[in-house]
């Protein structure tokens, strides 16, 4: 492992009950919110690795705020405007923010996605030459009716030209990855450990970062939107919450086995400078 980088995709802000979760049903808290959060980060996070360069998630694509025809008309646009508010630069596209740490989209080996949400999945139309990985569990979301209405872009994730790979995590007895007991060794040399955690979406993953001689890193995509959320057990306002609850518990868990363990969630306004000082 010779670094861990984070890159920001543009910001976004979201209803405060989206990650703080609500009494209220999603789509009434949807509907009737009035507020919205500070700006938020689109995080990428870019692991130079010896044996390539891997992403784990893609940002949010430009388009997404310069054409108007990126999302869905009719009812299930309105419900996507009302989700969100993106504000993305020319200097916020993945080919950009890549270049601050010199490197190109075609530079790319692997990239992982947490699960397929628009915003984790807007670099893909830059990653044409690369090995995109995702559970098979989450891409089978996109085969269910009404995938658009569970925020799921098919027509921006399904694109020519892609590698698409579907993975399952297998069962593993590491006492060190406790109380996990599927997960799936990217490398094969443990260094980068694809763990389950379904809540958000069916098909969520999280991924630990085992550096030598520093604090290991867990990639948690929306699983959370901040480090100090998770820590208070407090759930997100969307996604299934048993499945999250469950997600979370483990997560906490795993803090027990693995000492200093760095949380990092996409959108943690706190990620870029608690990675920095890891």
């Amino acid at each position: 492992m010779k670094a861990v980088s984070v890159v920001s995709t543009g910001t976004v802000r979201i209803r405060p009950e989206h990650p703080y979760g609500s009494r209220k049903p999603m789509y009434w808290w949807l509907l009737t919110s009035r507020q919205w959060t500070p700006p938020r980060p689109i995080n990428v996070y870019v692991i130079e690795h010896t044996r390539g360069l891997v992403l784990f998630d893609t940002g949010q694509n430009r388009a997404s705020v310069t054409d108007e025809r990126y999302f869905p008309g009719g009812l299930t646009g309105y419900l996507y405007d009302r989700l969100a508010r993106f504000d993305i630069g020319e200097q916020d596209t993945l080919t950009a923010q890549l270049a601050t740490l010199g490197y190109a989209p075609s530079d790319v080996d692997t990239a992982i996605l947490s699960h397929l949400h628009q915003d984790h999945i807007g670099g893909l139309p830059e990653l044409t030459g690369t090995e995109l990985l995702v559970s098979a569990a989450e891409w089978a979301e996109l085969s269910r009716p009404g995938p658009e209405q569970r925020g799921f872009l098919r027509g921006h994730i399904q694109l020519p030209g892609l590698k698409w790979h579907q993975i399952s995590p297998e069962p593993t007895r590491d006492p060190a990855l406790a109380p996990f007991t599927e997960s799936l060794d990217v490398m094969g040399d443990g260094s980068l450990v694809l763990l389950p955690t379904p809540g958000h979406t069916a098909g969520s993953m999280s991924l630990l970062v085992r550096r030598t001689g520093r604090p290991p890193l867990l990639l948690t995509g929306d699983l959370t939107y901040g480090a100090d959320i998770l820590q208070r057990g407090q759930l997100p306002g969307v996604g299934r919450r048993r499945q999250l609850s469950q997600s979370t518990r483990q997560v906490l868990a795993l803090e027990d086995q693995q000492p200093g363990l760095v949380v990092l969630p996409a959108h943690d306004p706190t990620a870029a400078q608690r990675l920095l000082d890891s």
